[in-house]
């Protein structure tokens, strides 16, 4: 795993540097501090790696390349099939996410796949403070026992 390490200044008394790590993910920073177990952890992990694997993030629209496809005379390919495990992994995640439910998902998908931080996704929401960490707890749990996590 790449570590990225910032330093940032704080403002305020005094100059202090803090060495923040930008790559972490917000279920890895709960898990460090208590706030999830090791069973929940691996289960948002699992889930963001089916998410990742599905190919369901956002992606450039663009083609770089100046053929695409490899097409004579600069025509458009058709656009690719997805593999096996592709289409596996969205299944998974599609059925993981059906398990949950939906009042949790919203939450567990802000989270595990997107990278928002806990206290984003709760304003996003609506929610009042640190009723997020409860809600993900609950989601993650139920994430756990779909991949059969003990």
């Amino acid at each position: 795993m790449v570590r990225v390490l910032a330093e940032r200044r704080l403002k305020g008394a005094g100059n202090r540097s803090v060495t923040v790590n930008l790559a972490e993910s917000p279920l890895a920073w709960l898990a460090t501090r208590g706030r999830i177990s090791d069973r929940q952890l691996l289960a948002g992990e699992t889930l963001r790696a089916d998410w990742e694997r599905a190919g369901l993030a956002p992606s450039v629209t663009m083609r770089w390349e100046a053929t695409p496809g490899g097409v004579k005379g600069g025509g458009l390919s058709p656009a690719p099939d997805p593999t096996t495990s592709q289409i596996d992994a969205k299944r998974r995640f599609d059925a993981a996410v059906a398990h949950v439910g939906t009042g949790l998902a919203d939450v567990l998908w802000r989270v595990a796949c997107a990278g928002e931080g806990l206290a984003d996704t709760e304003r996003a929401l609506g929610w009042p403070a640190r009723a997020g960490k409860l809600v993900l707890g609950f989601a993650l749990d139920r994430l756990a026992d779909f991949y059969r996590i003990r």
